[in-house]
This record gives C-alpha cells, structure tokens and sequence, in this order.
C-alpha cells in the first residue's frame, strides 16, 4: 500500500512537468503501480480465502483430531479405513489426550538425544495443549516440572527456550505460577536473560515466560524483584534487541505493581527512554506514568514534577535532540495533556513546564519551533482551512479566487444533530476551552507575536500569525468574556504599533494588518464557525446540503472572448489525447458558463469541446474506462459528474445527453452483468477486477447524479437500465455493483431508485442489508428543501424503512437502524414521527435501549413509554446499577473523541464510500435522567422517586474520598446524573433545592483524583447549559461564554485558573521505604549492611585541614579561658585535649564491629568485590582482581551453592549493568546452578558441601605434589603479609587503584615517583614481590587487568557506594587473601589483621562528614 500511494504521489506530482520531460520517469512509475496493485489484488485474494476458510464451522472435531494426528511426528497410528471413510459420523479422537501426553512426557525422558529430539516433542506437546485447554489443569507438577527442570538446565539453547515455551503454555491459574516458582525458575530465568545475543532465542522465550505472568490475575504478586531488576538492566543497554519488548514490560508492571518496579530499579530505564526518545512508543509509555499520577495511593511512588516534565527535555536542548525525537516527544506531550492527570502535573508550580516550552518557542529556531507550533494546533484541534497551505507558501490572501464560496469542512454535517435544547454538550470543545485559557495565561500569544515580528524566518512568521488568527477565533467562541475580551485587543503589538518614535513600530503595523487580513479570511471561509451557538429550530436547516450541486453563478462574468481562451487553454481542441487536457480548467468551465443553455449549445455546435469530452466517456472507447484507479485519477470521475449535473440543467443538455452513445454503452455494459439479457462478453466492462483496479465503476456516480432529477431517470429508464438492475438484486451474484448502485443512487425522488432501495433491504444478504440502511442515513438526519420551499415527507420515508428495519434477523442490521434512528431523533418533527410508528424495541434488549430513551424527550413519546411500563423499569434499572456503569460507557466516549487525530484520516476519495457520514460514535451517549426531565411529566416522576436527593447526598457524604475505587465509579455515576439533570432548563428546581453545586465545584477544584476532577468539570459544563445553574456557577466564581440570544453554550471553566489547579508536591515514597512481600523476593535472606570502607588519602588530608582549624579555634578559647580562669586552666586544656584527637587517632569505643558475610575470608572477599563492582570508582578495580580470585583457581566459593545465593541475594537487590551480571554468574560453576535447581544445597556442619570439600582436597594435593617455582614458603609469606600490614598501618596504603578522589589510577611515573619516595621496606616488599610467584600474581595480574579493561567504562548510572558498603582490596589484599585462606592469623600478625579489620570497617559517625564527602562514597544502588 505504502509503494502504490508513493507511486500515485509522484504520477500527481509529474503533472506539473511537461509531457516529454517526465515521459520515462512516468512510463517507471507506472510500471511500479502496476505490479503493487497486482501484488495488493493478490494479497486480497488470499485474505478472502482465507476468511472463507475461518467462516467454516469449527465445531466438528474431525479437524481438530486430523490435525492433531499429523503434528503428532508420526507417533500415532493411521486412523483406520473404516472410520476415515466418507460420510463416516465418527467425530472422536482416537486416543485420549492424558494419553498423549504421557507419552509426550516420557519421550523428553530419554537421554541423549539431539536437541532437534527434544525440541519436536516440546512443539507436540505445545499443540496439545492448544488443542486441549482444560489440558494443563490437571498436570501432575512433580512429574511434569522434573521434565521443564531438566530442559531447562540443559546446554542446548533451542532446548532451554522450547522448554520456557512449553511450561508457558502450562500456565493456568495463579497456583500454577506458585508451582512454577516453586521449580526455582527465578534463578534459571536470570541465568537465561543475562546471557549474550547468541542466546536470544532462549531470552525471547524466558522474556515471554515472564510476561506470561502478568496475564493472569494478580500474576504480577509472583514475579521475583531479582527478573524485574534483570529486565530493567537490558532496558538500560541501548543496543540490546530485547530493548523495546522489555521497555513495556516494565510498563505493564509499573501500571500493575508500582512497588515492586520501583524497588527492583525499573523507573530509571523507563525515564531515560523518555527523555532521549530512543522508544518508538512514547505515548504508551506516557499512558502508564499517567495512570500512576491519576490516585493519589499510586501517585506517591512518583517524584511531583519530575517524570513528566522530562518529556520537554527535546524542546529545551538545541544541539541533541533531532526532528524524530521532537516530533515523537510532542505526541507524548499532547497525550499528556489530552488527559487530566497529565493537564493537572503539567500545570504544577505554576504552569512550569508549559511556561518552559513556549519560551522554547520563542527562544529556539529550526526544528523546535516548528514542532511546538505543530503541537499547539494538534492541542486545540485546529483544522486549516483550504487556503492555509497556498499562504503559508506565500501567496498574498486577495489571490485565493472565491473566498466567500468556501465551506469549512469542519462544520460539514453539524447542523442536523441539534434538538430543542441547543444540542448535544461538546466535551472536547470544553476541554480546547480549559487549555486555552491555560496556554493564554502561560502567555502562547505574547510568544506568537514574537515570531511574527521574526523577519529572518518568513514562512515561521505566516504560521505564527495564522495561529493567532485561529486562537483569537477560538477565544472568542470558547472562552467566557471575562477572558477573551482583553485576549482580542492584542494590547502588547498594538502599543508597539502606536509608538512612532520606536522604529520597529512598522514591523508592528505589519504584524496587525496581516493578522486582520487572515481573521477576515478566516469568517469569510467558514462563517458558521463563528456562530455554532444560534439553535436551530426543528424546521431550520443548513442551506449549504441542500444541493450537492449548487449552481455556479459565474457564468455571467464570462464574455465571450473570456469563454473562448478558456476552450483554447483546456488544450481539447487541439489535441484528442486527454492526458495533454488541462482538467482544472475543463471542470471550471463545465461548471461555470456550460450552466447557461446559450454557452453550452455553442459549445456543442460551434466546437468539438463536448464531444471529445463525452467521447473520453464512452466505454467501448477504452480511454476513460482503461484508466488506472488511483487518487490522481479521481479527477476524471469528478468532471464526469459535473458534465452530468450540468447537461441537466438545460433542455439542450439533456436533448444531447439522451441522444448521446453514453448511455447505451452503459446499458450495454450492465446487460453483460445480467444473466437473462441475452448478451455475453469474454471481458464484461464491469467484472470484479475492473471495477477495482480502474475507473469502470466511476460511471455508478455519474448515473447516481442522473438519479437524482427527473429527467435523468426517465433516460435512464428509456435504456431499461433499472430493469438490469432489478435482475442483478434479485440474483445477488454481483454484491460489488449492488454495492456500488446502492451507495452512488440518489433516492430524493419517487421511482425506481426507491424501489430498487427496498429490495436491497429485504432480500439482499446481510452485508447487502447493512449498507442498504446505511444508504437511508443521509435521508433521515438530512431533510431536504422542496422547490416550494417547504420541508418534503421524504424522511418520513426512510424513516418507515429505518422502523422496518429494526425487525430484521441478523442483529448488525437492526444496530445499524438503531443508531440511525437515534440520530434522527435529534429533530423534532422526525422524533415525533418515529414515535407515531409505534417500533417495538424488546427483542434488540441493549441494543434498542438509546432509541427508547430518545422517545421520553417529548410528552408523546413518554405516554407511549409510559403505557408499556417501560418508564419506571429502566428509572430503578438506572438507580441501581446503570447508572454507574454509564460512567465507563461516557468515559469510552471521551477517550475516543480526545484522542482523534486529523491526520488519521486520508482524503482519497473513492466511489464506494460516496463520503458516507458514518459516525464514530463520537456524539454523547444518552443518559436516562436527562431525557426524563425533558416533560414535565418526567420531571414530575423523578421529584417522586426522590433520586435527585438521593444522588446529592451521595456526593456530599462521599464525595471527596479517594480511597475506596467502587465509591469512586459511584461518585461518579451520581454526578453525571446530576449533570444531566441540570442542563434542562425543567432540572433547575432540583439545582435550587440543595447545594449540590457547591460541592461539585469543590469536588472539581480540590479532590486527590485526577480523573474525578475532569468528571466534576465536565458536570459543570452540563450544569451551565441551563439559566439557573449557570447563575449558580457565577456565584462560585465560575463563567461561560454564551450566543447572541444569551443561551450558555456550556463551555464553563473558572474565572482564577489558579482555582482548579492548586495541586500541591505530594509526599514521595523512597525505594528504602518500599516493602515487598516475601512472594516477589528470589532470596528472602538479606545480608548484613557492611560498614563504610576507611578514608581515602585526600579525604584524610581534608579532614586534617579541618582538625587543626578546629584546633586553633579551641586553643584561642583555651587562651581566653586561662586568662578569665587562671585556676581551671589544668582542667580546661584536659578537656580540650580529650575533645580534639590527632590525626590517625581512634577511639576504641568508636570502632564499628565487623560484619561477616561469609565465615569463609575468602567468600568474604569475593562478595566485597562483588558490592564494589556498583562503585563507580572502584568498579574497574574490583573487577580485575575478581577475574583474579578466578583465575587463580583457588576460590572453592564458586562452587558453593550458599555463595551464589548470597551473590543472587546482591544481585537482587543492587543495581548492576548487563555485561556485569553476566560476568558475576559466569564465574560459578554450572554445577552450582543445578544444585540450587534440584534443591542440592545440603551443607556439612563445617558449612560447605561434601562436593566442595573433596574438591579441595583434590586442590590441596596438586599443590602439595606440584613443585613449581614458588619462591617463598608459606612462613615466609606470612611474615611478608605481617610487614605489609605493619606498613599500611604506619604509612599509609598505596594507592594501586581508583581510590582517589578523581577516581583515576595512578600513571607509571607517579608509581616511580612513590617508589622513591617509599621507604626501604616497600621497596624490598615490591622487589620481593615481583621476583615471586604470588607478587606476581597480584602486581602483574592486577596490571593485566588494568590493561584489559582501561577502555571499559564504568557502569552509567552507579553512584559510589553506601555506608554498609564493604572495602576493596588495597596493597597486598590479594596476596596476603591468597596466603590465608584455611589458616588462622598468628602471631603478631594476628594483632596487626585486627588493627587492619578495625581500620577498613570504621564508619564515619559525623553527619555532616557524612554529606560533606557524599561524592566520595556515594549511596550504593
């Protein structure tokens, strides 16, 4: 589709070239939409092959047997011949199900088997479950989840993934998701999601394993924190594949369980992608943020003014945003403003970041202005007009031809929905009010005029001013007095206009003419717009449809000479090849002076204009009916219809028209199609394909214009076309030209056409039928003016047909009528005349329940009602439970009407649509209550039953709670009743009687939920429409604009915006305060906090500096002391000294106890490492020297399965990037993951596994057979760990890493620099070291590895680590680690570790050290 409307484009765009210059490109173009359209006619095929196929009955189960049998893999047996026979009634599978799948289960037994084996009975065992549903409810889960277990585990990825496939397919209930959890699936599938893109198959699956869960209800309780932070870490990498699917899952989750996203970490990933614009879908994604901000029990979990206003980062950066992201970045702003969640956040500190984007307006250029301006006329559904393209371009408004002949498009259709109160209540245009008023106060029009005085950028300058024009039209429709009549005066640009001394007064003159020029041209084109409020009586009607065709009134202006250049210049005369003809002027001249008889007899006689035009028409010429069906082409079919409708308007015209081939060639044409005429043609002129892929079916339009006057039927009659026609309904093989006849006739007249009508409605097919009625639509809600000037009963009659309708078999036929007839019933005279029909609606039940209320608008209707006790039925029906569920019904409503876009819809034209006015039900579904009191009987009723009262005591008593959702939906519910009952003038005595406005206001001015606010709002607008509420309203500081007969048009907003948007900065919830129960956690055990790691050198010196500040301040006051107290002084200096410590100092009592993670020091260490992998300064570190632990092979913790849990219990909880979780899980043995799955993890008492401890037996044998050249025995490394020690302690540790303040590590010169500087002892214990085995596994490894990853970034997004974090080695941390796994310190290094351990875990105690060294040590995510 997307090749064949490209190719259309450049035909119409090779239009304006000549001929001989674009004849090749023409000749490629053609060629291209001519195999698209082969391609699209085939794919259509198909599509309706297969639909025929899915229209076949599916209830048999032969099929579903058969195809059970052959997706088998020939394990089961051919059926038997007696029973596969034809005409054999045996509808039974041959084996039972259960069966089937034992035998599944029992071939994924077998072991050692291909992984093509196990994936073929995996599928198997998917289709059965497909096949039989209620299959997976009675599954034995010991036996089936030891099958997923074991493939799962398996090394084969295509295995892995069949295997999360299949156990997704298993998913029933909720406590099949226990049992399934219960297999410790967590930790398999983060295993299967941290892996590389080679396994992508098998992340796919896992990914739609997890999302399986959210498809059950409450699933989301048992989703692990430890899958959702692991979803989130490939939301963050940016060129991960799985990015976007993972991006909305995080989505569904947070709309889901807010908690357990924003614990687990997924917020951040979601706000990054809507701030750089990387995820396609931004407004789905904007959806769930708003659905949080709308409650306030889901708001808190969101920062005030801090998620959406990140959608207006691309407005506010000039140098990375791109046209793509801007563009997407609007669509997401006007989502978010088309809601009331999102309108009442934006509006938050003061219309901030409304304010913010127009300044970006005004202050940015390019792409961003024009954006913004594309967004203000999405936001107030502003439709150009037909000439704002030529002006934007720069043509001047007097060139635009016929400005006054112009209609707008947007008020097509909108006169025949009024009834006797001023019509139905516009939402949409109340809320275009509300922001309007929002953007005028942020100043949208003081920035217009800034860019109209631009005069760098013109066409910027045009836009702007034709935006003013609108807004101002807008203001002075929508908004009260009290706002709009300042708004009109421009007071900035005219004061700038008035001072003459300033010489930018002339740009400002300029500016106020052009927006004058524009706001005329604007009231010229559509003047309807401007008074949409002036009610039509039930007999008024819109002049503008009473004739399609409407006579030119420009042929007067033609002379004679004018007449015949303008036959010159249509190149008819001179050439026969109408792709040489110039059509624009063809159709301007048929319409125009061909309307006079005289013109158009010279035009027949004195040239050849007519009849190379009707010559061009004949079919059996092969010019008009071989044309392409394209948009461009569809010009031919519009001046087919002009030449129609104007040789009617003459007796001339009509003389050569029935003498003309035309229309015998057409009869012919139509005789092809009918089986009993007689004549038969190999290519009939309208087969099926024909009518589709070229203009053959244009001459179903110009016969609907001969349809339409009388002297055209009697032609088309005289060439017994309509007998051809009867034929072709009654044998109902050709739907398509019935098709066509039925929308392009014109039934205004008694005839044929009528007759034709109503077989269609009885006896065509059901599709037949249903456009049929659609036909009837125009004639019913359109009546039409006589020539007497009176209004005709030719509604009536398609009302009576409409009415006959309703008792149709197939139920989409009468719901059609339904809504027709509802329709209808927005004018008075039709109601009363549908209501004398007597329809009987009860066999429709829902479907006929808006039609029935339709009748209680009038007396007449409410006794008829009232008779067949109807009335007080559906009034306790509505009180009791309709009346709630009318809220999700409206709310439906609103949703589709705020977010109809007008780029939606295409303007190609077609000739089986004939611009049918099929609504989209976009008008507002009928409330009981407000047609009840339309009477004065239902009025009358409603003071009986006493529900007004009880409505208005549901809102006061309730009104402002925000806790409970089904009061909410009831609140709800009670206030649209109110709403509708006070917009009827006979309602405003139930207004008066209780102060149920009052509380409305304060309901729409101060409630928590957003959505109830909108819902009070719009209340109010209803309440405004009627005299008396809307005095009620002015009281209470509320206004709305009203016509020239002083009618409220029900646009209500306040008169201090400030009013309805006071919301204030909520509470935040932090993630430490989230709690989540043990069903979401993977490893409920939480490890200790570990304390802060000791203070870097430069954090020393500061502290330091700060000390002997302190010092000198404390002697000065020791000073002063000895001088006023000489014989305290002993006492004063004492407590001083015992105030201030020296540096290095620390007290005893001070030191924070060691936290132990793991009773083994080397597992202790690995999980250190591990916590420092979130550090930002220590990652590159942490991570070499982890590489290390392994590569030294004598880490025995990587095999224990209590490691890895506590690794998994790290992961959990701490945010890490992708590649690093990949790399933490990688380091441990497969066998460890098996043994956590199986439940394998019993320990010893000395708290490892028995499959550790032989390990390390094994490794403590190699070494001691292993004779390799180690060069210092085990004492003598402990008394260099022991010097190492003593050392860091007296001089301090070496800086090897990123633990500076700069967080970069030290070069090779400054390490030889240190290297002189350093005692004797340092250097002897680097010399030692780099001469031996170990040194060289701790100073050549670590440097290795700083090599390796030098260009490896931090992980973005880590911030340092927190208090509880633990250290990372430093000095000789490895080695002497190394040295002392499985043996006690001795000695007098024992005492040297305890001062170590003391000086790593002190905690800093000072708060305001604490904050004053935050970039440090950062917060530990």
């Amino acid at each position: 589709m997307k090749i064949k409307e490209g190719s259309e484009n450049m035909l119409e765009a090779l239009n304006t070239k000549k001929p001989k210059q674009a004849k090749e490109q023409r000749a490629r173009i053609e060629a291209e939409l001519n195999s698209s359209t082969q391609k699209i006619k085939e794919l259509r095929r198909k599509i309706t092959a297969a639909q025929t196929t899915k229209a076949t009955p599916t209830t048999p189960v032969r099929s579903r047997t058969t195809a059970f049998l052959q997706d088998s893999n020939g394990m089961r047996s051919p059926p038997s011949a007696s029973r596969s026979g034809a005409g054999s009634d045996f509808d039974e599978p041959t084996e039972s199900p259960t069966y089937a799948l034992t035998e599944l289960l029992q071939a994924l037994e077998v072991d050692g088997m291909t992984p093509d084996y196990y994936v073929s009975r995996a599928n198997s065992l998917v289709d059965l479950f497909k096949r039989h549903p209620t299959l997976k409810y009675d599954l034995v889960w010991s036996i089936f989840g030891l099958r997923m277990q074991v493939m799962l585990m398996s090394e084969s990825r295509e295995v892995v993934a069949a295997g999360y496939r299949m156990i997704r397919y298993a998913i029933s209930d909720l406590a099949s998701l226990r049992r399934i959890r219960a297999l410790n699936t967590d930790y398999l599938v983060t295993w299967s999601l941290i892996k590389d893109r080679k396994s992508d198959v098998e992340r796919e699956q896992a990914l739609k394993f997890v999302r399986a869960f959210l498809d059950v209800k409450d699933g989301v309780k048992e989703i692990s924190r430890a899958v959702v932070r692991t979803i989130a870490a490939i939301a963050e990498e940016p060129e991960e594949r799985l990015r976007s699917i993972c991006i909305e899952t995080l989505a569904e989750v947070l709309i889901r369980d807010p908690a357990l996203l924003i614990s687990a970490g997924g917020l951040a990933p979601l706000r990054d992608v809507l701030a750089d614009g990387s995820y396609k879908a931004s407004e789905s994604l904007t959806s769930a943020f708003l659905y949080l901000l709308d409650a306030p029990q889901r708001r808190k979990y969101l920062c005030a003014g801090n998620e959406l206003e990140i959608l207006f980062t691309a407005f506010t950066d000039d140098l990375s945003t791109n046209e793509r992201i801007l563009k997407q970045n609007s669509r997401a702003v006007a989502s978010a403003l088309k809601t009331w969640s999102g309108l009442m956040t934006l509006s938050m500190y003061n219309f901030r970041a409304i304010k913010s984007m127009i300044h970006s307006m005004v202050v940015n250029t390019g792409p961003i202005r024009d954006t913004i301006l594309d967004l203000l006329y999405l936001l107030f559904r502003i439709k150009s007009p037909a000439w704002a393209t030529s002006f934007l371009a720069g043509r001047r408004l007097t060139t635009y031809g016929r400005v006054t002949n112009l209609r707008s498009t947007s008020t097509k259709g909108s006169h025949g929905d009024f009834d006797d109160d001023g019509g139905e209540q516009n939402f949409a245009e109340h809320y275009t009010a509300l922001l309007l008023a929002i953007f005028v106060k942020s100043g949208v029009v003081q920035g217009l005029l800034r860019l109209t005085q631009d005069l760098e950028n013109p066409p910027v300058k045009r836009k702007a001013t034709l935006l003013i024009g609108e807004i101002l039209k807008l203001a002075s429709r929508l908004l009260p007095p009290s706002l709009s009549s300042g708004l009109q005066m421009l007071p900035e640009l005219f004061s700038a206009a008035a001072n003459l001394k300033d010489e930018n007064h002339f740009i400002a003159t300029g500016v106020v003419y052009q927006i004058s020029s524009v706001s005329k041209t604007l009231y010229r084109s559509s003047p309807t717009t401007y008074t949409p409020s002036v009610i039509p009586s039930s007999n008024s009607l819109d002049l503008g449809i009473l004739d399609d065709h409407p006579k030119s009134t420009t042929a007067i202006t033609f002379d004679d000479a004018t007449f015949r250049q303008l036959l010159v210049d249509s190149h008819v005369l001179s050439s026969s090849n109408y792709a040489k003809w110039n059509w624009d002027i063809i159709l301007r001249v048929i319409e125009g002076p061909l309307t006079s008889g005289k013109r158009l007899e010279e035009a027949i006689k004195a040239s050849k204009f007519i009849k190379r035009i009707m010559s061009f028409y004949r079919p059996f010429k092969y010019r008009f009916s071989e044309v392409k069906s394209t948009r461009n082409t569809q010009k031919y079919v519009r001046v087919g219809c002009s030449l129609m409708h104007t040789l009617l308007q003459s007796p001339e015209g009509c003389k050569y028209l029935s003498d003309n081939k035309l229309l015998r060639q057409i009869a012919e044409c139509l005789a092809q199609c009918d089986p009993t005429s007689g004549l038969t043609a190999q290519y009939p002129m309208f087969a099926r394909d024909r009518l589709t892929d070229t203009l053959c079916g244009g001459y179903f339009p110009m016969l609907g214009i001969l349809t339409g006057d009388q002297k055209g039927i009697q032609m088309l009659d005289r060439w017994r076309i309509f007998n051809m026609m009867y034929r072709i309904i009654d044998l109902k093989q050709r739907p398509d030209i019935i098709k066509l006849m039925l929308a392009n006739f014109d039934y205004s007249l008694h005839g044929h056409p009528r007759v034709l009508l109503s077989k269609s409605l009885t006896a065509g097919t059901k599709d037949i039928r249903i456009d049929a009625t659609n036909a009837l639509r125009k004639y019913a809600t359109r009546p039409r003016i006589s020539t007497h000037g009176q209004e005709p009963s030719d509604s009536k009659w398609a009302i009576q047909l409409l009415v006959t309708q309703l008792y149709d078999p197939e139920i989409e036929v009468c719901a059609t009528a339904v809504k027709i007839l509802e329709k209808a019933c927005n004018t008075k005279n039709n109601l009363e005349y549908i209501v004398e029909c007597r329809p009987a609606l009860d066999h429709l039940g829902e479907i006929g329940a808006p039609l029935l209320l339709r009748f209680l608008s009038t007396s007449i209707g409410y006794h008829y009602l009232d008779g067949l006790d109807y009335i007080s039925n559906e009034m306790d029906d509505w009180f009791l439970g309709r009346n709630d569920s009318y809220v999700s019904v409206i709310e439906a409503s609103l949703a589709r009407s705020f977010l109809e876009h007008q780029d939606d819809h295409t303007n190609r034209i077609s000739v089986f649509d004939d611009e049918q006015e099929i609504e989209a039900d976009s008008h507002v579904p009928p409330h009981f209550y407000r047609e009840l009191t339309r009477t004065q009987e239902g009025c009358k009723l409603l003071r009986e039953k006493g529900h007004f009262d009880e409505f208005a005591a549901t809102i006061r008593e309730y009104g402002m709670q925000s806790d409970d959702p089904e009061m909410i939906v009831k609140v709800k519910g009670c206030l649209w009743a109110v709403g509708n009952v006070g917009s009827m003038e006979l309602g405003a005595p139930f207004l008066e009687s209780c102060d149920v406005v009052e509380q409305i206001v304060n309901i729409a001015q101060n409630h928590e939920v957003m959505s109830l606010r909108g819902t009070a709002f719009f209340v109010l607008g209803l309440i405004s429409r009627s005299v008396h509420g809307l005095e009620i309203l002015l009281e209470n500081g509320w206004d709305a604009n009203t016509n020239v007969l002083g009618n409220s048009l029900g646009f209500c907003i306040p008169t201090d915006l400030s009013k309805l948007f006071p919301l204030k900065p909520w509470q935040y919830v932090p993630v430490t305060a989230i709690q989540l129960p043990d069903s979401q956690k993977t490893e409920t055990t939480k490890l200790p906090a570990i304390p802060s790691r000791p203070r870097s050198q430069s954090l020393i010196n500061a502290i330091k500096e700060e000390e002997e500040e302190k010092q000198k301040a404390a002697a000065a006051v020791v000073a002063t002391q000895i001088s006023s107290k000489p014989d305290n002084s002993t006492a004063t200096q004492s407590a001083a000294g015992n105030n201030v410590l020296p540096l290095g100092a620390e007290d005893s009592s001070s030191a924070v106890p060691r936290n132990e993670l793991d009773p083994d020091p080397t597992n202790q260490r690995i999980l250190e490492l591990i916590i420092d992998l979130a550090n930002m300064v220590l990652y590159r570190r942490s991570r070499a020297e982890l590489l290390q632990i392994k590569a030294t092979k004598k880490a025995a913790g990587f095999k224990q399965p209590q490691l890895f849990r506590k690794v998994m219990s790290l992961l959990e909880c701490h945010h890490y990037r992708l590649p690093d979780r990949n790399m933490i899980i990688g380091l441990f043995d497969k066998s460890v993951l098996r043994a956590v799955i199986f439940d394998e993890d019993q320990t010893t008492s000395g708290g490892e596994s028995e499959m550790d401890m032989d390990e390390d037996d094994e490794d403590e044998d190699d070494e001691d057979e292993d004779d390799g050249d180690t060069t210092m025995s085990a004492t003598g490394m402990d008394s260099v760990r022991e010097e190492d020690e003593e050392d860091e302690v007296q001089h301090g540790r070496r800086q090897e890493g990123p633990d500076d303040d700069n967080g970069m590590r030290m070069s090779e010169d400054e390490e030889e620099e240190e290297d002189k500087s350093s005692p004797p002892a340092l250097k002897e214990r680097d010399l030692h070291r780099r001469g031996g085995q170990h040194g060289h596994l701790h100073h050549g490894g670590l440097e290795e590895a700083r090599r390796r990853y030098a260009m490896n970034p931090p992980p973005r997004g880590i911030s340092g680590s927190p208090v509880g974090s633990s250290s990372s080695g430093r000095g000789g941390g490895v080695g002497s680690f190394g040295s002392s796994v499985g043996r006690p310190g001795s000695g007098s290094g024992s005492v040297v570790d305890e001062q170590l351990r003391t000086e790593r875990q002190r905690s800093i105690s000072d708060p305001a050290d604490l904050e004053r060294h935050s970039m440090i040590r950062g917060p530990f995510r």
